[in-house]
């Protein structure tokens, strides 16, 4: 018997390094292909090199931005700016929409008075509140981070109120029955359960808080990258665009990771799911 599962368990995990294996490779071979095919069709001249860039070039200007910096300082400088923006906007965004998301939740006629109101700011164009701000508040960094905040806190705000609604009332009836207070049901119920929702919704609202900054960027600012793709944009260097969407690609990937160990973190106690069991 023991032998038996001991040939089922080493059999699993040459399954799990197969797949891995297979993984890494199609990580690896799909950026070349995609690569590849963009340089030999800028060569070849079925794509046109000026208004698509090259790769060849991008890398060249990537170097460049980082040997020679920016007629707007160097690219740390710029670079440490639009990420601060973010983490800042991320942030505040994140804090009000766990907390409405939460209150609103478990508070029905709260929910139903506010709910239109709700929806009506979630329509209003992002570029234009970026225009408001950045006329109201100047080119700072404050426009910059209201506009990412703003574009964060709805995903986080309809992930926590889904959260909440989404909880089992029957384990919240019997909590209650046993003599818990409404803060107790919250805490060791309600929040736990609205976890997995809010997480999940952090993953992609940092990639909206980088989006905000950039755009607020774009639209007026002293500094940071948005500006220097707003100058590259003005002198025809699609190069240099593509090599500040790479730097910003790889901030936000930093951010999932970062992200990751912090969702297995928080949500430890619970259990994998079937599709989390059978990932790498």
């Amino acid at each position: 018997m023991e032998q038996s599962e001991s040939n089922i368990a080493a059999t699993y995990r040459a399954d799990r390094r197969r797949r891995a294996t297979w993984v890494w490779l199609g990580r690896i071979v799909l950026p070349v292909i995609v690569i590849g095919g963009w340089q030999l069709s800028t060569q070849a001249g079925v794509v046109d090199k000026f208004f698509f860039g090259q790769p060849t070039d991008v890398w060249a200007a990537l170097v460049n931005l980082f040997t020679q910096g920016t007629a707007f300082g160097s690219i740390w400088s710029n670079l440490w700016i639009t990420i601060e923006e973010a983490i800042f906007g991320f942030a505040l965004g994140t804090a009000a929409g766990i907390a409405l998301g939460l209150l609103l939740g478990q508070n029905r006629f709260l929910s139903d008075v506010c709910s239109p109101y709700i929806k009506a700011l979630n329509s209003v164009p992002r570029i234009i509140l970026g225009s408001i701000f950045v006329v109201a508040f100047g080119l700072g960094t404050f426009p910059k981070v209201l506009l990412a905040a703003v574009l964060v806190f709805f995903i986080v705000f309809f992930n926590a109120f889904q959260g909440v609604r989404e909880v089992d009332q029957n384990l919240v009836a019997n909590v209650r029955v046993l003599g818990a207070s409404s803060m107790q049901v919250a805490r060791h119920v309600t929040v736990p359960s609205a976890l997995s929702w809010i997480i999940a919704s952090l993953h992609t609202a940092f990639g909206f808080a980088i989006i905000g900054a950039l755009v607020g960027e774009v639209l007026g600012s002293q500094a940071g990258i948005g500006l220097i793709i707003t100058q590259a944009q003005g002198h025809f260097d699609p190069d240099t665009v593509f090599a500040c969407m790479i730097l910003m690609a790889l901030v936000t990937l930093a951010a999932e990771y970062l992200l990751t160990l912090l969702e297995r973190r928080v949500l430890s106690w619970r259990p994998p799911s079937k599709s989390e069991a059978q990932a790498i």
